[in-house]
């Protein structure tokens, strides 16, 4: 499906363009393959590049290995949903600490805006996932097929043996590529060495074989046929992206005052009163989303740079300055038709939008390192039993009941100490504290796990804790037998007779 008006042709003649469509013209039309030429540059490099990085972290990342302790899992990235508890690396976030992964998520969206603000749709070009997994399938046809004119030609011919074998073969090979992402994907979820002796031996869990196939069956289908339109009409951000954008922002444009009249340019041949562009399709061939960039800016472009690469190879063949296509902001182009001197590019990235944008960004990340710096290595809290809110004993004395949870987030079992403490220090050394089921005052929480505890505290009859309606009083845990023991405490309330 193309939007309406415009004719996309898989041989690389011209996108024709028509004010409005025929009365008889369908609404929706049939999807034209697109099939980029190969191409090389600085830009195509840089993609490579980063295709490489992103691929090999997001395979290799889960069947690394981390020391963590006897008790806890050795994968070294671990979204480990069984107990609710995300590793990565030496980190360790539980369900109560879910502001961390909000946090990153939300200085994901921040450096989303901030990077479109800048360089416009830089985020879609290089590093979505869509693109890096699109570029790879394409790598695959392209090396099984041919170049641009052979898939064409492959495209039209009716089917033979020819054709059938190439077929085949780009699509079992886009087949493993899907299977090893789905495969890769599952392992961030459970222990990736011994899911795959499961995977072969049939003993894996459903859930994972089914994740798998889904996994699988979107990458092949995304990635091999969807590609494009997956960009243009299943994302939402090609349509948002323009609130992130202003005159400021630098983005891929055609030079048409450079460029225009346009004409054919053959060997030897001089042009007289003619512009730079000799009309090649260059840069109409090499991109992946079948546009044509001296259309002007395009909802469908994903500036990913292919075009200037290929623009500049010509520009450098007939003797013309680079840059016919290329990187440039709204705001220069009026200096840039009249040979002036234009906006050194550093004031186009550092304005106020932009700045707002990395304030934000970046003092959600300071926040986030502060709160991970500072946080305990336990948490504990106490519950007051309600009902009743408190037992007299056949002494007279007043017994309040609370519930103890302390989660030990240490890597080893460790023994915790429990107290209790009013502002009135006789009433304190009056307070009598017993565990339920412990001999001590003391229980012993196993490594990473999350203890439950009842807890009984005792005023006499004659204090004045028993007496009062209520007294704030704290619960303190303390680490046993350190040095610099680890300690926290829980504020709450004794219930009394009152008056």
């Amino acid at each position: 499906m193309q939007r309406p008006g415009c004719t996309r042709h898989a041989n690389g003649d011209k996108p024709v363009s028509s004010t409005e469509p025929t009365d008889d013209a369908p609404l929706y039309a049939a999807r034209e393959p697109v099939f980029p030429k190969r191409i090389s540059g600085k830009f195509r490099s840089l993609k490579w590049i980063l295709m490489a990085l992103m691929l090999g972290i997001y395979y290799v990342l889960p069947l690394i290995r981390y020391n963590r302790g006897p008790a806890l899992p050795d994968q070294a990235v671990l979204l480990d949903l069984a107990n609710r508890r995300f590793f990565f690396f030496g980190l360790e976030i539980w369900p109560h600490e879910f502001y961390f992964v909000a946090g990153l998520l939300i200085m994901a969206g921040l450096g989303l805006f901030l990077f479109t603000s800048a360089l416009g749709r830089v985020w879609c070009g290089y590093a979505c996932p869509q693109t890096v997994w699109t570029d790879l399938y394409i790598l695959v046809e392209r090396w099984v097929e041919g170049d641009r004119n052979n898939r064409i030609r492959l495209h039209r011919q009716p089917w033979n043996a020819e054709k059938i074998r190439k077929r085949l073969t780009k699509w079992g090979l886009w087949l493993l590529i899907g299977l090893a992402t789905g495969g890769a994907w599952v392992f961030y979820f459970t222990d990736a060495p011994t899911l795959v002796r499961d995977l072969f031996a049939g003993t894996a869990s459903p859930v994972a074989y089914t994740t798998i196939a889904v996994a699988t069956a979107t990458t092949f289908a995304f990635g091999g046929f969807a590609r494009e339109q997956m960009c243009i009409y299943a994302c939402p951000w090609p349509r948002i992206q323009a609130a992130m954008m202003d005159e400021d922002t630098i983005t891929i444009a055609y030079r048409e005052w450079r460029g225009e009249p346009r004409g054919k340019l053959h060997k030897g041949q001089v042009a007289e009163g003619q512009g730079d562009c000799i009309d090649c399709m260059a840069c109409f061939n090499v991109c992946p989303m079948g546009i044509d960039i001296r259309n002007g800016q395009q909802l469908e472009c994903i500036t990913c740079g292919l075009c200037i690469d290929a623009c500049n190879e010509i520009m450098d063949k007939i003797g013309k300055p680079r840059g016919l296509v290329g990187y440039m902001a709204l705001k220069d182009e009026a200096n840039e038709r009249a040979g002036n001197k234009v906006t050194n590019i550093w004031k186009h990235v550092l304005r106020p939008r932009t700045l707002l944008y990395f304030t934000l960004w970046g003092g959600i990340g300071v926040a986030l390192v502060v709160a991970l710096v500072m946080r305990s290595p336990l948490d504990f809290n106490v519950t007051p039993n309600r009902d009743p809110l408190y037992v007299l004993q056949p002494d007279g004395t007043i017994r309040n009941i609370y519930t103890m949870r302390i989660r030990n987030k240490h890597g080893e079992t460790v023994e915790y100490r429990i107290s209790a403490t009013t502002d009135d220090y006789e009433e304190t050394q009056a307070l009598k504290l017993t565990l339920e089921g412990q001999a001590s005052d003391t229980v012993t929480v196993p490594a990473d796990q999350l203890y439950n505890q009842r807890l009984y505290l005792d005023a006499g009859p004659g204090s004045k804790l028993a007496a009062a309606n209520r007294t704030d009083i704290k619960i303190w845990v303390e680490q046993v037998g350190e040095d610099e023991p680890v300690q926290d405490s829980a504020n709450t309330v004794f219930n009394g007779k009152g008056k």
